[in-house]
């Protein structure tokens, strides 16, 4: 492990998509927190070069080899191979999730029986990759936790359902497609899951409105948030 991947100690490592003000990077709104003054990059970690230590290389190995004996080129396959926080993680182009997820899943070097989910993220600062799609994967034959993570950008969010090759991943992708716009093609019945039907927009992206719903309670009327004294 060299101190690129040690938690905290990226440096100037890694690509920087944003630059957040303040703690939590809200604008247009009195700042209480003490931190209005912050600035600091947003990175996402860099690829990772080997050796990645323990077991990792052996999982990385066998998933390249086994692509290869698929006709499939790894580097094509696999954008990027990041161990960061002790964590394992397999950067994928989404056309190549379903055929990487299965490999995973029935190689017996490999056997990752179990994907836990998978959960949305969005960063705006992306540009042409804002929506990411975060599967876990757990081997409980050999006893190993992984990820997957794909990208697609907002224009065109689309990313192929994992739900054939994992069957509890039905409810996780209506959550994701519900919260974060996230468009998993192939799922038996993506609809929405949280949200009424008619809900315009996606509740947990970054650029959502904080609040704008009023708020009722036991006949009093509660403005939303936005709508709230502000303290400057």
């Amino acid at each position: 492990m060299n101190a690129q991947n040690l938690p905290g100690q990226r440096g100037d490592h890694g690509e920087v998509i944003d630059t957040r003000r303040g703690m939590f990077g809200a604008a247009g709104g009195g700042d209480t927190s003490g931190y209005g003054g912050l600035v600091r990059s947003v990175r996402m970690p860099g690829a990772t070069s080997r050796p990645y230590g323990g077991w990792f290389d052996e999982v990385a190995d066998e998933l390249e080899g086994a692509l290869d004996e698929q006709g499939l080129v790894p580097e094509n396959v696999i954008e990027k191979t990041v161990v960061d926080r002790g964590e394992l993680t397999f950067h994928i182009e989404r056309e190549y999730l379903p055929a990487v997820a299965r490999t995973l899943r029935d190689d017996p070097a490999l056997r990752f029986e179990l994907c836990t989910g998978v959960s949305g993220v969005h960063f705006p600062g992306d540009k042409g990759r804002e929506l990411h799609a975060v599967y876990h994967l757990r081997s409980i034959t050999h006893n190993r936790l992984i990820r997957l993570e794909v990208s697609a950008p907002d224009a065109d969010p689309h990313v192929p359902s994992l739900v054939a090759v994992y069957p509890t991943n039905d409810w996780h992708e209506r959550e994701t497609y519900d919260f974060f716009g996230l468009v998993f093609d192939g799922h038996p019945a993506l609809t929405r899951i949280m949200m009424p039907d008619d809900w315009q927009g996606f509740p947990q992206r970054k650029d959502y409105p904080l609040g704008g719903i009023p708020v009722e309670y036991k006949g009093a009327q509660i403005p939303a948030p936005d709508q709230r004294r502000s303290y400057t």
